[in-house]
């Protein structure tokens, strides 16, 4: 699976998601990771091809999972956690 577009939504787009936006910017770096589009959201704003990976609160999952695979995170400040399961997910797919 080719991976282009990763997009982190939470329920206004504006501070949860920016964060973890930035959080996922920090994990591709440190994984050698370059060329993924990384942007952050309203869950409003997520649609079906909207990205190839979504990440999200656990508050979101509902939402957001209809529309493609989706990370959910239980604390989105935890870096390790996101590293965590971004590397699971890019492992799995054949990306790293």
């Amino acid at each position: 699976m080719i991976i282009k577009k990763i997009q982190c939504a939470c329920g206004s787009g504006l501070g949860s998601s920016f964060l973890v936006e930035m959080n996922v910017k920090k994990v591709l770096n440190k994984l050698g990771i370059k060329g993924i589009e990384v942007e952050h959201s309203a869950a409003t704003d997520v649609f079906k091809g909207s990205a190839d990976l979504f990440v999200c609160g656990k508050d979101m999952y509902d939402v957001l999972s209809k529309f493609g695979p989706c990370i959910t995170l239980t604390n989105i400040i935890s870096l390790p956690e996101l590293e965590e399961k971004l590397s699971a997910f890019l492992k799995e797919k054949g990306v790293i």
